[in-house]
């Protein structure tokens, strides 16, 4: 596969360890280990385990294509690939190649080989991209930019604090994805899951798990790939596999909350990020294209198909399922790669992300001073009451936006007008305005906010950043 449609992952670590030649090589180090275990606990000869190994060692001695076409005769490529690995060997190790498993055997255990092998610089990837997020998120702790709600601007936030929610995804990714590497089993059970062939070729009963004989086996094996022990033969209780789809498909929605929102702050109109190497257009010359986020974005659009094909196969009969395992395979295999190159693509996006404040405090203005009404409700209420203050606040808002005007001239003509209102202290008989003043507000504080240095304080949005600093020094706590 040239990768052509497939720019995500192409060239990425993801992609080599999940080529054709890289799945031969896993199941032919599946059958190699196979029978390096049976010697281990006595049931193969040393010499036939190191035949073995050293026919499988190299899978471009091996036709890909020819198993392939050859697979369509038994429904996967185990059995095609056995008789050639048979056919390699001196005749004197022949007999133990595959000897006692079930191909499912030997294909889930490669499928968790390059799970293993794809995962491994994944989390390396992931690393980078923590850490250029913390970098950004420290520094630009307290650069202030509009929150924006459904496509709005909302109030304030700050650019430090948006960064470190990116970063805490990718924690949580990287949590989910190192869980299920660290969980990733051999696969080995025979052809029903009760290891009753290799039993039956070893000479022995049953017995409890032990360090000899074919109890021993499965642990032996384990060791031999660097891989987990299961409790069980899992060949259809397929909860791997589904752990897998969740973490890959979470992290590649992950790493797309980050893409989205970097995609959305270059457009041109809003100018806030910029990738460091926008790509290019082949018609038009100015264009700066967020690539990368781009590229993260369509991964993270299709990695949740994948995994909801991998979780349906959950629901697979008997102990071989007609259809359920294979279903799992070239949806697994493009979700390791999506989840890769989106890995791989992140990495790259955070490390060279530009940040322009200048543009974020602009845009703090376009509002005239309305994105901290929330503020001055608060400020309000104790005055007029929550329903008064709604009101006032609705008022200035509308003059703000008619007469394309700043909230804090607009708010302190209000005040200054209801101060000017008020009654004479020397008439108490007369009333305060209709609607405005409450009985028992103190008027005095009202007008007292008609102050211009008081107003201009209230409707700074670099003022009204809640809680940003801190919470995003407590998320950089989290390692």
């Amino acid at each position: 596969m040239s990768g052509l449609f497939f720019p995500g992952w192409a060239g990425s670590a993801a992609e080599e360890a999940t080529g054709d030649l890289a799945f031969l090589q896993a199941l032919l180090d599946a059958e190699a280990a196979l029978t390096r275990a049976q010697a281990a606990v006595g049931l193969a000869p040393s010499e036939a385990a190191a035949a073995v190994t050293r026919a499988a060692a190299d899978a471009t001695r091996f036709d890909a294509r020819a198993l392939a076409l050859r697979a369509r005769e038994g429904g996967n490529p185990v059995i095609p690939l056995v008789a050639d690995l048979t056919a390699a060997v001196p005749a004197d190790a022949a007999p133990y190649v595959h000897r006692g498993a079930t191909s499912q055997d030997i294909l889930d255990t490669a499928l968790m080989l390059v799970a293993a092998r794809t995962l491994d610089p994944l989390l390396t990837d992931l690393s980078r991209t923590e850490r250029a997020l913390a970098r950004l998120a420290s520094r630009h702790r307290d650069t202030v930019l509009p929150g924006r709600t459904l496509t709005q601007h909302a109030v304030p936030t700050t650019f430090g604090l948006k960064a470190a929610g990116w970063r805490s995804l990718v924690l949580d990714a990287r949590d989910r994805v190192s869980g299920a590497r660290a969980a990733l089993p051999v696969q080995l059970g025979g052809a029903a899951g009760t290891l009753a062939a290799f039993q039956a070729y070893g000479g022995g009963g049953p017995g409890l798990p032990g360090e000899r004989g074919v109890p021993g086996l499965v642990a032996a094996f384990a060791r031999e790939l660097a891989l987990v022990e299961p409790l069980l033969p899992w060949h259809t209780l397929r909860t791997p596999v589904a752990d897998l789809a969740a973490a890959l498909a979470f992290t590649a929605g992950a790493l797309g909350k980050a893409a989205v929102d970097v995609a959305t702050l270059s457009r041109t109109e809003i100018g806030e990020l910029s990738e460091d190497s926008g790509g290019g257009s082949s018609a038009m010359p100015h264009k700066a294209n967020p690539v990368r986020a781009t590229l993260i974005t369509a991964a993270a659009r299709r990695a949740p198909a994948l995994a909801a094909t991998l979780l349906g196969s959950l629901a697979a009969e008997d102990e071989r399922p007609a259809g359920a395992w294979h279903a799992e395979w070239e949806p697994l295999r493009d979700l390791l790669r999506l989840a890769g190159g989106a890995a791989r693509d992140a990495a790259e996006m955070t490390e060279g992300l530009r940040v322009h404040p200048d543009v974020m405090h602009e845009h703090l203005d376009l509002t005239g001073g309305l994105i901290v009404s929330e503020r001055l409700v608060a400020v309000f209420t104790p005055l007029l009451g929550r329903a008064r203050a709604k009101r006032l606040l609705g008022e200035a808002a509308r003059r703000t936006r008619v007469e394309g005007r700043m909230l804090a001239e607009v708010l302190g003509e209000i005040l200054a007008d209801f101060g000017a209102s008020l009654p004479d202290e020397s008439a108490p008989g007369e009333a305060a305005p209709e609607g405005i003043a409450p009985e028992g507000v103190d008027l005095a504080a009202l007008v007292a906010l008609c102050d211009p240095v008081r107003l201009s304080e209230l409707t700074d949005p670099t003022r009204y950043t809640g809680s940003a600093g801190t919470l995003t020094d407590r998320a950089l706590e989290r390692r």
